[in-house]
């Protein structure tokens, strides 16, 4: 595809919420379960798809998440729950994976990165040991019919190894999407990412893995997530990733922010006429219900301006 030259803009755009599990795991004061719960029947109340609940990892490394087992089984035989609604868990490895299954799992989420250094540093093995490690996940899924959403850290740049090679990208994308994930997130993880360095990895991803099949994980650290996004649309990308309020961040990539606040999103695709399905007042309630636990305003900007201007602010 030639500059310039862009795809029609999707009709419709399925956003996946991870604000529960990847915008809180970093967050200090631990958040109560309950809390947790709340937030994720305020989300599928406003009309999200899809919600990241928590992940089934060791809470030695990640003490927010220590409750997943009770946060899944709580959302899971809520009388709030609304049918139609996955709620896809993390699960790095057979231990994490099992524990979810016990708890009612039926759709999980592995995690790999095109950066050595990063994988070394989050996971503490090589890419490719991770990616044994995930093939006997997706093994263990598919037996029992679960379906398996893979993500890629670091895909356009990595806060040890600077820029990274978009065929290296794309190759671990293929290489999750081959072993049997039925869609593969790429995620700009440190939020380095522009328009044209996006643009490129997406080419090259796409060249891989047929492009219905993957989705934009894009975070704000420079402010670029949105024109991310908007590059993404140009190119038929019509799943993208997002975290109420802005919630999140890395903790092995300082400085890192969260990714983009799901009202940004939405504010953006209800701009350009792209169906979403997701109530913008409903959002704004679970933002503002989430922020005011956390005691900050939230780091939407869509939020803040929509929420200004309804107080006469």
């Amino acid at each position: 595809m030639k500059r310039g030259e862009h795809m029609r803009f999707p009709d419709r755009v399925r956003i996946v919420e991870v604000g529960p599990r990847d915008g809180l795991q970093n967050e200090k004061q631990l958040v109560p379960s309950e809390v947790k719960v709340e937030l994720i029947e305020r989300l599928a109340e406003a009309g999200l798809p899809a919600i990241e609940a928590t992940a089934f990892v060791s809470p030695k490394w990640v003490p927010q998440m220590g409750d997943s087992d009770a946060v899944l089984r709580a959302v899971l035989s809520s009388p709030r729950r609304r049918p139609g609604v996955a709620f896809p868990v993390l699960t790095p490895n057979l231990k994490g994976f099992d524990a979810a299954v016990e708890a009612g799992a039926t759709e999980v989420a592995i995690f790999g990165a095109a950066s050595e250094t990063f994988s070394q540093k989050n996971i503490n093995c090589s890419v490719a040991e991770s990616l044994k490690r995930f093939a006997a996940v997706v093994d263990a899924a598919s037996a029992l019919e679960i379906r398996v959403r893979g993500y890629v850290s670091c895909v356009v740049a990595c806060p040890y190894e600077g820029a990274v090679d978009p065929a290296r990208t794309a190759w671990v994308a293929k290489t999750l999407y081959d072993m049997g994930c039925y869609e593969v997130s790429l995620g700009d993880t440190i939020g380095a990412g522009t328009p044209a360095s996006v643009r490129r990895m997406l080419e090259a991803c796409a060249g891989q893995v047929p492009i219905e099949r993957l989705a934009g994980h894009y975070h704000d650290t420079y402010g670029m997530a949105i024109a991310n996004i908007y590059a993404s649309l140009e190119l038929g990308l019509a799943v993208f990733d997002s975290s109420i309020a802005g919630l999140g961040g890395c903790p092995y990539a300082v400085g890192a922010s969260g990714n983009v606040a799901t009202e940004d999103l939405v504010f953006l695709l209800d701009g350009l006429g792209i169906e979403t399905g997701v109530d913008m007042d409903r959002l704004l309630a679970a933002g503002q219900f989430i922020s005011r636990h956390l005691g900050r305003p939230p780091a939407s900007r869509a939020a803040q301006a929509l929420l200004a201007k309804r107080s006469g602010g």
